[in-house]
């Protein structure tokens, strides 16, 4: 007999090994027909798979997170069928699934049109109307051999040389279509009925620009209708959002092929990113952090010791001179160290923090560039703590005070929290790495958050916090992280003197609340839409005048407002004052002054708010302590 244990701890019995969709329909046809696939002793498992021994399992359906996953991967597939049919010598080559969707990365001697797309996403509606059965079966290596070849498929072919190990695999069949995969997927098409076809984009093999060039076609797929419209809708409001427009109609940055992947600023995204660098360095001081500055470059030598240059090479951005080799930082942690290490300290000094607004480069494949949110240059606000183990858990009870006041400045408010454990390959004992998650599980606690722990997913030198952003729409942004690093300050020869006068490495904690400063301005951008708060605008204020008559008047009172350090731009231009309303309101600025006669003689302004509001008249003076408290309040 086979005893089968449900989630909620009820047991069926069975004469003999029996499928997850068996054990499906003893419980109700109406289950039956909503199984997508199940899980056995908490692992995924194809609705057909055959359970042989005593088990607990979960049926997983479209409600499911695991089900919703399976659907997206299997109408990636289906993908397949469709494009074989229409151009049959396309080359497959792989097809994940991504947040919210999935893609299909495939060779084909023409670029791919919108057309095409359409006739694609059509011949899978008339595929999915067949209602067919999807037919999983576990292959000798050999004979997936023979599949692919027979059917050409190149890549197929590599993916199986890069699987040396696997000596049976999975082959899904889409009738006469065959695709490799682990799994699970779907038992049949009916589950893939809400779905669409988002965009075409191109790729690289293995993701290498070295590598020949592929076409990759997006889509996305769900449970049901009404979340298939919830998302067209969200991805709608994204592309309106989208920094890269926002940033070209808002004249704030512009990214040129003479140096992919690092941003030229333009006045108006500069004086941005001063408002977002000045703050931090205000975070900086109000909490204790010295700031310091380490050289671009550094030896190979430097690198060879904390593991990089044998482990990040690639991604590192290297040159010589007089036959030596150095690198450009891709991280700021080992200059923070060289700093620590280059006097005497004393457990006295500890803990010792430091802060940077530190410019790296790392060396991005250009497929995965985007915009000024992924990028080869960028300058992280990172900090390092040098503290003792004791002092872990105060300093990240800290640390979260200070993380959770920066995001809700910016306008965050909604941040989620995850705590990723001890890895299976990592160095120190496991009582420090006990007394470490301990420090910041329980950090969290004090700090009244819920969190979830992400097991297995910490550094190989210690667990780490991650604290994640959702935005304005919905959308989740991995930001600010701590961790706790017993490793690089003892590769490195950082140490202390301790109270006994022996001598310890420190703990380096590793934290950084926007990360990148490109990437967080980005998601200001999108989170704001463009509209960003009177404190982080580029231009808080424009003073517009009626006529001529009134250009001096209009000059006085900007040079009033800059003089209280307000960023103001002055537009004397002889054109229609309902024009250069408009043309200032399209630039989202947070207020917009007009000056006519009768204001120039009552020595007031005609206030104008965003969104097209009209204030009204108002002193002057009454008007900078209004912008003035804006700016104070960050609203």
């Amino acid at each position: 007999m086979i005893q089968i244990t449900l989630p909620d701890n009820s047991r069926r019995e069975f004469p003999g090994p029996v499928s997850v969709a068996e054990v499906a329909q003893s419980i109700g046809p109406g289950l039956a027909k909503m199984t997508v696939a199940g899980k056995v002793d908490g692992r995924l498992v194809d609705a057909s798979d055959v359970i042989d021994h005593d088990a607990k399992l979960q049926i997983i359906t479209p409600r499911d997170d695991e089900g919703l996953e399976i659907i997206r991967h299997s109408t990636a597939h289906l993908v397949g069928h469709a494009v074989k049919q229409l151009y049959p010598t396309a080359k497959m080559v792989i097809g994940p699934v991504i947040e919210e969707g999935f893609y299909y990365d495939i060779s084909y001697e023409r670029p791919f049109t919108p057309e095409d797309m359409a006739a694609i996403e059509a011949r899978m509606r008339e595929l999915i109307a067949q209602d067919y059965d999807v037919v999983k079966k576990m292959t000798p290596r050999a004979e997936v051999i023979e599949v692919f070849k027979s059917r050409g498929e190149d890549y197929k072919l590599r993916l199986v040389e890069d699987m040396p190990d696997e000596q049976a695999m999975g082959l899904y069949y889409h009738q006469e279509y065959v695709d490799m995969c682990r799994g699970p997927h779907v038992p049949n098409t009916r589950f893939l009925k809400v779905f669409k076809l988002t965009k075409l984009a191109g790729a690289y093999w293995r993701g290498d620009a070295k590598n020949e060039q592929l076409q990759r076609i997006y889509g996305t797929a769900w449970a049901d209708k009404k979340q298939l419209d919830q998302y067209i809708q969200r991805i709608e409001e994204a592309e309106k959002r989208d920094h890269r427009r926002l940033g070209k109609e808002l004249d704030l940055f512009h990214i040129d092929e003479v140096a992919p992947g690092v941003v030229f600023w333009h006045p108006k995204g500069w004086a941005v990113w001063q408002a977002v660098e000045q703050y931090m360095r205000g975070i900086y001081r109000d909490t204790g952090y010295w700031e310091v500055k380490g050289p671009q470059i550094l030896d190979k030598s430097l690198w060879e010791k904390t593991g990089h240059w044998q482990n990040y090479r690639d991604n590192m951005f290297t040159t010589e001179s007089e036959k030596r080799e150095y690198a450009l930082k891709p991280m700021n942690c080992p200059g923070h160290v060289l700093i620590f290490k280059s006097d005497l300290r004393s457990y006295r000094d500890l803990p010792l923090r430091y802060g940077e607004f530190g410019q790296c480069h790392r060396n991005e494949p250009s497929g995965a560039l985007h915009g000024i949110m992924r990028v080869r240059g960028f300058t992280q606000d990172d900090g390092h703590i040098f503290c003792t183990e004791d002092q872990i858990l105060d300093e990240c009870i800290a640390y979260t005070e200070q993380l959770q006041k920066v995001y809700a400045d910016f306008g965050f408010t909604d941040i989620l929290y995850k705590v990723a454990t001890r890895p299976e390959n990592r160095v120190g004992s496991d009582e420090l790495w006990d007394k470490a998650e301990h420090a910041v599980m329980e950090s969290l606690r004090r700090s009244g958050v819920d969190f979830i722990i992400s097991p297995g997913d910490g550094a190989f030198y210690g667990p780490k916090i991650e604290y994640t952003l959702r935005d304005a729409i919905g959308r989740q942004w991995q930001c600010g992280t701590m961790q706790v690093d017993f490793n690089t300050a003892e590769r490195l020869g950082g140490e202390y003197v301790t109270e006994s006068s022996g001598r310890a490495h420190p703990v380096m904690l590793h934290r950084a609340i926007v990360g990148s400063l490109e990437r967080f301005i980005g998601m200001l951008i999108e989170h704001h839409a463009g509209a960003l708060p009177a404190w982080l605008a580029p231009v808080q204020v424009a003073v517009l005048n009626i006529s001529e008559g009134q250009a001096d008047y209009a000059a006085q009172v900007a040079k009033t407002l800059q003089n209280q350090g307000l960023r103001v731009q002055l537009d004397l231009h002889n054109e229609k004052i309902t024009y250069k309303i408009r043309k200032h309101s399209l630039q989202k600025l947070p207020y917009i002054l007009v000056v006519g006669d009768k204001e120039k003689e009552a020595g007031a302004v005609a206030v104008r708010a965003r969104g097209n509001q009209d204030l009204g008249a108002m002193s002057l003076e009454s008007f900078v302590q209004r912008l003035v408290q804006d700016v104070a309040d960050k609203r």
